[in-house]
């Protein structure tokens, strides 16, 4: 009894949709390949019917502007809003049904902008960062041991910090595919790259860089630039540098070998490239920036898609030291979190997570205020 209402449902359901679908707009095809026009251009084969989607979703972020489908011998278009959901039936070859959907999503550029806002009255407790020193006997042996001050130079403070960047980023190679060893300090990283010729995600380079500028006594920590969207685990860590000559914070990328800079040659912070790219206003990525000395690092990619995404929020270890992150029986590392107002998971204000089998304690703190967040040293 209970199988046969539960079929009966199904062939209901199975009706209305196909009523649904006689009911819309209706084009043709011959060929499976579409060209889509819309407010960004012309996108020669952009599309590819499929008719066993149902249905087969188009996310645009044109908003109040035109898209238009082309078949090789029709065409439809509507006017998209952020309350577009169009449907409409393209029949290929007289034949198969493909139950098309357009709807509005907005860019990561879009969703960044409408993150603009913080509270700088947020005044919840939180630590205060820390830099450990140049005297820590684990940054001596690392400055020995790698030899970094030949690596830094003689040059100016800024200079070392850029040497010290494209030297990370052409020693060790950026593998996103595959997590970082256990022990994660620099000397170990390294060791187990080179012995097992294999590279680092981002987060360990920036490690690695980060433990390097401390050895030098360059307050340094390492930031993970975090979307809006919580179940999206693709997000980037670089590092944020300060400059005592210049008094200020800056971004430096290990895995792209990329600063950013205004329309004056100056460097810039991660806060000011990420208001930079609210306001629109003038970016330049170093012409040198790479990957993997394989591909040129371009900005509208870099900066106005991927890091427009990865610029929503941020995490930051509180204690910028050597061994920060390899997770030792009974240890406990603190992070302070920066979440713009309208980033819905604001609570609880302090977030605790201990694994149950080495006692190993994350302790996250969350804030509104930049001001804190980006404390200079």
């Amino acid at each position: 009894m209970i199988r046969s209402i539960f079929l009966f449902f199904l062939f209901l359901i199975a009706e209305q949709l196909l009523y649904a679908q006689e009911k819309m707009p209706t084009i043709k095809a011959t060929s499976k390949s579409v060209d889509i026009k819309d407010a960004y251009g012309f996108h020669k084969n952009q599309w590819t019917i499929v008719p066993e989607a149902k249905p087969d979703v188009f996310e645009t972020n044109t908003q109040n502007g035109k898209v238009t489908f082309y078949t090789d011998i029709d065409s439809i278009s509507v006017v998209v809003k952020p309350t577009t959901v169009f449907d409409f039936t393209i029949i290929l070859n007289d034949t198969a049904k493909a139950w098309t959907r357009i709807i509005y999503k907005p860019s990561y550029l879009d969703v960044l902008k409408n993150a603009s806002a913080f509270n700088l009255n947020d005044n919840r407790s939180l630590p205060k960062f820390t830099y450990q020193d140049s005297s820590n006997p684990n940054l001596i042996a690392l400055r020995k041991g790698l030899n970094l001050d030949s690596i830094a130079g003689q040059s100016t403070e800024l200079q070392k910090i850029l040497n010290l960047l494209h030297w990370i980023h052409n020693l060790i190679p950026h593998d996103g595919q595959h997590g970082n060893p256990e022990v994660r300090n620099a000397m170990s990283m390294i060791s187990v790259c080179k012995k097992e010729a294999r590279g680092l995600n981002c987060r360990g380079l920036a490690t690695v860089l980060n433990e390097s500028y401390l050895a030098m006594g360059i307050k340094s920590r390492f930031v993970t630039c975090l979307p809006k969207d919580s179940t999206d685990q693709e997000c980037h860590v670089i590092n944020l540098v300060f400059s005592k000559d210049l008094n200020k914070w800056l971004w430096i990328d290990p895995t792209n070998d990329a600063y950013i800079m205004n329309e004056n040659g100056e460097l810039l912070s991660i806060e000011e490239v990420r208001n930079r790219i609210i306001k629109e206003q003038s970016l330049i990525v170093n012409p040198d920036a790479n990957w993997n000395k394989k591909e040129a690092v371009l900005k509208p990619n870099y900066l106005f898609t991927y890091m427009a995404k990865n610029l929503y929020r941020f995490e930051c270890p509180v204690s910028s030291e050597y061994n920060a992150e390899t997770q030792t029986k009974d240890k406990t590392i603190e992070y302070i979190q920066l979440n713009p107002l309208d980033y819905y998971k604001q609570i609880p204000n302090i977030e605790k997570h201990t694994n149950k089998t080495n006692n190993y304690t994350r302790i996250v703190y969350k804030t509104n205020n930049p001001t804190l967040f980006w404390q200079t040293p």
